[in-house]
């Protein structure tokens, strides 16, 4: 009988928890073959249902205190095959730290999602990438970056759309309702630059812009839509996957103005949708494909310039719709589970080869 591959992710299997890398974790392990693969994740609340009936599946208890010394003494004490999406805190520093002083079998596959450069790499982060058995980006712009500032050659793969929640109009109808409508969803930080939409927003009285999510700029965001009379500018707060993609099917564009990203799920959620995108080029998403399904814009004037033509023609609107949803079939999880499948058998082999 083929011995399971033991994979441990510091990454949480809770249903409510809607940050985009446990999204992304969650999506994996549910389609991950239970008869291969014996995973330990996380969990401080009620798991997602399809993880909670995994068979070979344990979840750890994290609470508000005794989180590091729990998960490293799970670790070290049945050490794992696979160190799955390393994120940045004690626990995962602390490993790294060990398996090199223990000398673990360990392999360590490290997926980045933001593009590498002065701003964001940390000696930590540099940590993961050199010493990882795999060193992965999710999207080939990302998977470059890793290149150039680490001469590390990166593969890629893409997070998928889950389309439970993010699926276009079943009646096919791209045309979208006669009143237009713009979305943004996603953090409200500064790098994420949603008070241009706001500024958009007073350009176009007649048309609602709506903004799912939360941030510390949010008090910002509202006293400038406050300052320019902006009453078409909706603050949505924090919306579950099942509301955003309500959002979705009911707008007219997605408007995404961020300008530090990796390789942003929303825009593939937005387009599986039938959303036409406008979004920068800065970072090259391969969710949209420039001129077909949406805009990739070089400047604050281009992306005004672009949401107007958008806004102003309904055929460009059906015509991007419909390429949208065709194009990111391409991003199903199944075919991208299978990926990561082929990635911890090839990072176990190389491990133990070392």
């Amino acid at each position: 009988m083929q011995r399971l591959i033991q994979i441990f992710t510091p990454s949480h299997a809770d249903a409510d928890n809607t940050n985009a890398q446990n999204l992304t974790v969650k999506e994996i392990v549910a389609r991950l073959p239970a008869d291969l693969f014996h995973v330990t994740m996380l969990t401080s609340t009620a798991p997602d249902p399809r993880i909670a009936a995994r068979k070979n599946t344990r979840l750890l208890h994290y609470g508000r205190r005794g989180n590091t010394a729990r998960m490293l003494a799970r670790v070290l004490t049945q050490v794992p095959d696979v160190y799955f999406f390393p994120r940045y805190g004690p626990m995962d520093q602390a490993f790294v730290f060990l398996r090199r002083q223990l000398r673990l079998r360990t392999a360590l596959v490290t997926y980045m999602v933001m593009m590498m450069n002065d701003t964001t790499v940390s000696p930590f982060i540099e940590r993961l990438v050199r010493e990882a058995d795999v060193a992965l980006g999710n999207s080939v712009f990302v998977s470059e970056t890793i290149q150039q500032h680490f001469g590390i050659r990166a593969e890629t793969i893409y997070d998928g759309i889950d389309t439970r929640f993010y699926y276009p109009e079943t009646s096919g109808d791209f045309s979208r309702r006669s009143s237009l409508s713009v979305l943004y969803a996603g953090s409200l930080q500064a790098r994420k630059r949603v008070p241009l939409l706001i500024r958009q927003a007073a350009r176009w009285p007649e048309v609602e812009f709506r903004l799912a999510g939360k941030g510390e700029e949010e008090a910002a965001c509202r006293r400038l839509a406050a300052e320019l009379g902006c009453r078409n500018v909706v603050f949505l707060g924090h919306v579950t996957s099942l509301q955003l993609g309500s959002e979705m099917r009911r707008a007219s564009v997605f408007a995404f103005p961020s300008v530090l990203e990796g390789h942003p799920q929303v825009l593939g959620q937005a387009a599986a949708c039938g959303l036409p995108i406008v979004a920068m080029n800065i970072y090259r998403p391969d969710y949209v494909v420039q001129g077909k399904t949406g805009f990739l814009v070089e400047s604050d004037a281009d992306f005004a310039q672009r949401l107007d033509l958008m806004l102003s023609d309904s055929n460009l609107r059906r015509s991007f719709s419909v390429a949208a949803v065709e194009h990111v079939r391409q991003f199903s999880w199944d075919l991208i589970t299978k990926q990561w499948a082929d990635i911890f058998h090839r990072a176990v082999q190389r491990r133990r080869a070392s």
